[in-house]
């Protein structure tokens, strides 16, 4: 079949790679009908390329029909099932998946590694599992982690089930706005611009989106955000401030990670690391690893006083120098980590089933392309050319 793999030295291609099989009880096959491309798959070229291999497939947002089901899968999916699959891999019954914490399953921690839930497509840190920008899609745990859709649909009404839409659903519940309460969203890319329309939906009275990207900023501005322009303002937190009664917003939401624009020394090192041999930027990563922090901070000291700093984009420093004194002083509360993507999904499905399309999943990708100009769609989304905000693939 075909897939997007990695290729070493920043460099993906589509290849091809052998079709995949059944290997658990509880695997399942899906022939992958659409797939996109993450933020979190960017930071693969630059960041964490030192924990892939050449030849390993790529993605983690992909839906498709089921073609084959384990045994023991064979309760919850049929052949010729429609499904969405969440990008983190939970069995659905350990310790942590009772209690919604899916993102932390102990079946398929990846514990060698010092980390949570097995990913798609996600480097060795995160269980080597081949990802979904490929034809066909091995699923394991598939008898709790495949979403059931009904047939007859658009793709993309339902495909942002598998990880951009829960992963804003988890930002805006984490940032625990008030209701009739006020909330900025920093970065406005994909999961920024549905936690701008989720932050509205759930009942915030202002919510203000940063960005400098101008077709991101009208993407924002059309469903109801007020809306700040980076290259416009000398200092984002005391815009923020400023504009919510000198007191700035009661939440914010860091939706950018770990390459925010800015920190030019700190992008030279990622970029030195990412040089190395792997074996010796492994550990260079895993011991001194920093973060371009500007989003962060600014989220940090413009929320108000005892306000909520929600982070969903994702970071990988390890040395990362934070305003603690600050953050003490003002009694920030600070919330973080990967979308537990099935706590949320029965909350978000009758949305997305709604056909006023209250979300916009239907307003949101700006590409369509086919998986053999997968490299292209990298590229371009990457360097934010042709008014990209989201790509979508279709094998």
């Amino acid at each position: 079949m075909k897939a997007l793999t990695w290729q070493g030295n920043e460099k993906v291609e589509v290849t091809e790679v052998p079709d995949p099989r059944i290997e658990q009880p509880n695997d399942a096959i899906i022939r992958v009908t659409s797939t996109a491309i993450c933020g979190s798959d960017l930071h693969l070229y630059g960041v964490l390329g030192p924990y892939l291999s050449p030849g390993d497939v790529l993605g983690h947002e992909a839906m498709g029909v089921v073609e084959e089901v384990g045994p023991e899968a064979a309760g919850h999916l049929s052949f010729g099932d429609r499904v969405v699959v969440p990008f983190n891999i939970s069995c659905g019954h350990c310790w942590m998946c009772g209690r919604g914490l899916f993102a932390q399953c102990e079946t398929t921690q990846v514990r060698v590694e010092g980390k949570g839930a097995s990913l798609f497509g996600y480097t060795s840190l995160y269980g080597s599992v081949p990802g979904g920008q490929a034809e066909y899609l091995r699923v394991p745990q598939a008898q709790f982690g495949p979403i059931k859709i009904p047939h007859g649909t658009p793709d993309e009404q339902f495909l942002f089930l598998s990880d951009i839409l829960p992963t804003a659903w988890q930002a805006v519940r984490y940032a625990d706005v008030p209701d009739g309460g006020s909330v900025a969203v920093l970065g406005l890319g994909p999961v920024g611009q549905f936690a701008a329309r989720i932050a509205k939906h759930l009942g915030a009275s202002r919510v203000i989106g940063v960005d400098r990207v101008p077709e991101r900023l009208a993407l924002a501005a059309r469903h109801g955000a007020e809306t700040v322009d980076l290259d416009e303002v000398d200092d984002v937190a005391a815009a923020l401030i400023e504009m919510v009664d000198g007191r700035g917003p009661d939440a914010t939401i860091d939706a950018v990670g770990m390459e925010a624009h800015g920190g030019r020394l700190v992008a030279l090192a990622q970029k030195a690391t990412g040089l190395l041999p792997d074996a010796i930027a492994q550990k260079v990563t895993d011991r001194v690893a920093v973060d371009r922090l500007d989003a962060l901070r600014a989220a940090l000291k413009g929320v108000r006083r005892a306000g909520t700093v929600s982070v969903s984009g994702v970071y990988g420093g390890e040395v990362d120098p934070l305003p603690v004194m600050e953050m003490f002083d003002r009694g920030i509360q600070l919330r973080m980590g990967q979308a537990h993507v099935r706590r949320w999904t029965d909350e978000i499905l009758p949305l997305v089933l709604d056909p006023a399309d209250p979300l916009g999943t239907l307003d949101l990708t700006t590409h369509r392309l086919p998986l053999d100009d997968a490299v292209a769609g990298y590229e371009m989304f990457r360097d934010k050319r042709d008014g990209c905000v989201k790509v979508v693939l279709a094998p």
